[in-house]
């Protein structure tokens, strides 16, 4: 039975996969687009590592983000599932947008992705990010260099960051995407289980916190999530990782840096389930949890053979 605020009538429906380098921003926008925080934000690249999806509906349109993995060059094999999770997310949206950094320009990451997109059927949109950062002389020269190389139907020039531009581009995408039904719920703001949301948040503290190498060998998984008499959520989670080393830099002198994650982790949780929430974190080894296929699948990853 459709949700009683989805309109009705001629209504569209369509994927908008978020493609772009590392750190270009995709997340941030993603969040901007919908209106809620939907995925993890660092200044680390990398952080996102499979396909999450964001929901946000402007008059009779429904637009399914898909936020993608950084395009980078892989060199281990979790490097290798997740620029190929992007391409395949590229491949199946009905529209394919490219966030390219403002600041960065046209760098060697950026031409790359350029000269890969022509592989691309869908149509496909450029977003040049971070304007606020960048003179308007040096914005009209990138969009002019990066039309020159690929075949783009609209340019956009927003800040995730501050908003600016982001309603125009979400008003165009509106009317871009294909009709069709309505596939989710109108106040759907994500397909992700909010048990996956919040193994995010928790892994996103992990990267606020830390600043060695660790968080890319680390991963998160919500162990138990329990409705408790009054409303309240008790979570338990378990913090992956690879060596003993690593499991002391997580629990931190005393457990004190274990204690700042999951209370960080636990304030943005409650404000996301709108809820009391008690978050437990317990930090294990998985020795070389990167190579394990089960691992990936959990990821929503495709493990590679080589």
């Amino acid at each position: 039975m459709p949700d009683e605020k989805t309109p009705t009538g001629d209504t569209r429906c369509g994927f908008v996969a978020l493609i772009g380098a590392p750190n270009a921003g995709k997340s941030t926008l993603l969040n901007a687009l919908v209106g809620s925080k939907v995925t993890i934000v660092s200044r680390k690249v990398q952080t996102t590592r499979a396909l999450i999806r964001g929901i946000a509906a402007l008059g009779n349109a429904q637009l399914i983000f898909v936020d993608t993995p950084g395009i980078f060059s892989p060199r281990r094999r979790l490097d290798r599932a997740m620029v190929t999770t992007a391409w395949s997310g590229a491949h199946e949206a009905d529209l394919v947008a490219l966030l390219i950094d403002a600041r960065k320009g046209l760098d060697e990451e950026a031409e790359a992705i350029l000269d890969k997109l022509s592989d691309v059927k869908q149509p496909k949109l450029l977003i040049l990010n971070k304007i606020d950062l960048v003179a308007k002389e040096k914005l009209l020269t990138l969009a002019e260099r990066a039309n020159g190389k690929t075949k783009f139907e609209a340019t956009f020039m927003v800040s995730a960051l501050t908003g600016d531009g982001v309603s125009d581009l979400k008003a165009w995408l509106a009317t871009r995407v294909p009709p069709g039904p309505w596939l989710y719920p109108a106040d759907q703001m994500s397909d992700a289980p909010l048990r996956q949301l919040a193994a995010e948040i928790t892994r996103e503290k992990l990267f606020e916190r830390l600043h060695q190498e660790l968080p890319y060998h680390a991963t998160v998984e919500t162990e138990q999530w329990k409705e408790l008499r009054g409303g309240a959520i008790r979570i338990e989670q378990t913090i992956y990782v690879e060596r003993e080393s690593q499991r002391k830099i997580v629990l931190g002198k005393g457990g004190q840096t274990i204690k700042a994650i999951g209370e960080a982790a636990r304030k943005e949780i409650a404000t996301i389930v709108e809820a009391k929430v008690h978050l437990f974190l317990f930090v294990k080894v998985r020795e070389g949890w990167g190579d394990d296929p089960e691992r990936y699948r959990a990821m929503g990853l495709e493990f590679p053979k080589e």
